[in-house]
Order: structure tokens, then C-alpha cells, then sequence
């Protein structure tokens, strides 16, 4: 598959004359929609860690009176809260207190489609049945502006949270080995691994993107999550994994990042 220049520009991002993606939070109070960009900033900072509210202004980039309001306005919708800061009773720290659904945008044109949902696949293999099947509603999703990347990652981690206890006191070398064998087995692709320092991993052939169109934007939001919870439980502290390769973003194999969080 040929790799698109690096200077690609990615189709998540806010474009100019274009209202802002929707974000959809589950909350104790129901389904809450944000769509203010100064919002949606507030709570992408977040999703990385709790922070106190001066390294909020810091990192949107907004004036302490507006940061102020948004966050005051979050925590009334039940998205965010807050707790008193251990180290300064003067002061909060906030954090996420709803899971992330997805996003509602524009719908995307995908002018390389052989169909509403691409090649139907011959033979009888379920497995490639399930793989079209799989495609199609994502692809669905997408064409009507609908992103359920955050649902699938959540999926995924579920997935592997079971498989970490499956894997549970295994040297890091054999851990790998099993994994990849895991991949293998259930024709997830193949993973391979790029690198120990930092742990990088990659995927080839991949079930969950392989197919795709090319979306500007990494897509194995599945597969990310099922290496955040076998990781994190194998090194007994949470870990994150990012997705800096696609193939869905033009590349020939899928490259996951694993650091401590």
C-alpha cells in the first residue's frame, strides 16, 4: 500500500468553515452533547490525567475568566469533576467523570468505495464474512458522520483486561511471543514487534483497518485498547498506546506506541 507524504494533513482535525464535531459523554444524568471548541479542548486535555485548573488555562490556551465558565458549566452537566487539591486546600483538581461515546460530524465522501461497502467476499470463510460485516457498519457510521473510535477502544480494553489476566506472570519476551500468537490465531493480522525501548509494535494485514478507506487518521481504536490493558496489567501501572501508523492513514502496517501514562 503506498505511504502518503508526512505533511498529510489529518481529516480529524477542525477544518476552516466547518462547525466543530459534536461530542457525545455518557454522564449519571443521561447522554451530554458538547459542542463548544473551548469545551471539547478542556476535555481532550483531561482524557490524559487530572490537572489543576491553572494547567488547564495553560494547555487551551484561554483566558482564566472563560476557563472558568466552561468548567463550571462541565461539571453541572455531571461530565467533569473536581476534588481539593492535596497539596493547596485554595485549589481543585479536575477530572473526567464520563466516558467519551463518540462524535457526531459532517459525514465524509469516500470516493474510493467499490460499492456502499466494497467487495463482497467470495467463498465461505466466516471469518471474511465477519470482516466485511465488520467494515460495513463502520463504514456506514462514518459516511453518516458518526465516529464510535471511543466505544471501540473501550471494547477493546474490556477484551484485553481479560486476556492480561490470561497472560498474568509472564516474562515481557514471552508475553510478546503469546500475543502475537493471539493476533495470529483469531486472524487479527500479524504483530511484530519494532522495538522493546520504547515498546513498539506492528501490525500487518490488520483486521481492523486493513479494508478501510483512507480515513487521514489512525482507526484501530479496537486493537489500541486490547494493548492498553494487557500492558498496563503486565507492568501493573497504566499504560497508554498510540497509534502512529495506519493504514488507514496511507501507511503499510499499523505501529503501536506503548509508554507508561
Amino acid at each position: 500500500m503506498k505511504r502518503l507524504p508526512a505533511a498529510r494533513k489529518r481529516t480529524d482535525e477542525p477544518q476552516p468553515g466547518i462547525p466543530p464535531a459534536i461530542g457525545l459523554y455518557s454522564t449519571p444524568k443521561g447522554i451530554r452533547t458538547v459542542d463548544s471548541p473551548v469545551r471539547v479542548k478542556i476535555l481532550s486535555v483531561l482524557s490524559t490525567r487530572d490537572l489543576p485548573f491553572d494547567e488547564i488555562v495553560r494547555l487551551s490556551g484561554r483566558a482564566k475568566s472563560t476557563v472558568s465558565v466552561h468548567l463550571r458549566g462541565l461539571e453541572d452537566d455531571g461530565i467533569i469533576g473536581s476534588r481539593v487539591d492535596p497539596d493547596d486546600e485554595r485549589k481543585k483538581i479536575f477530572f473526567l467523570r464520563s466516558q467519551n461515546l463518540g462524535t457526531l460530524a459532517g459525514g465524509i465522501a469516500l470516493p474510493d468505495e467499490k460499492g456502499p461497502a466494497g467487495s463482497f467476499p467470495a467463498g465461505t470463510d466466516p471469518f471474511a464474512f465477519y470482516r466485511y460485516m465488520f467494515r460495513t457498519i463502520r463504514v456506514s457510521l462514518l459516511t453518516e458522520g458518526i465516529n464510535i473510535d471511543p466505544v471501540l477502544r473501550e471494547s477493546g480494553y474490556r477484551v484485553g483486561t481479560v486476556l492480561a489476566k490470561e497472560f498474568a506472570g509472564r516474562d515481557l519476551s514471552v508475553l510478546l511471543q503469546d500475543l502475537g500468537a493471539f493476533w495470529r490465531n483469531h486472524n487479527l493480522g500479524s504483530l511484530r514487534v519494532e522495538s522493546v525501548a520504547p515498546l513498539t509494535l506492528r501490525a500487518y494485514d490488520c483486521f481492523e483497518c486493513g479494508d478501510l478507506p483512507q480515513l487521514g487518521r489512525p482507526a484501530c481504536a479496537f486493537d489500541s485498547g486490547i494493548l492498553e490493558a494487557v500492558f498496563s496489567g503486565h507492568f501493573g501501572k497504566k499504560h497508554k498506546v498510540e497509534e502512529t501508523a495506519c493504514y488507514a492513514m496511507g501507511d503499510d502496517h499499523c505501529r503501536f506506541l506503548i509508554t507508561p501514562q
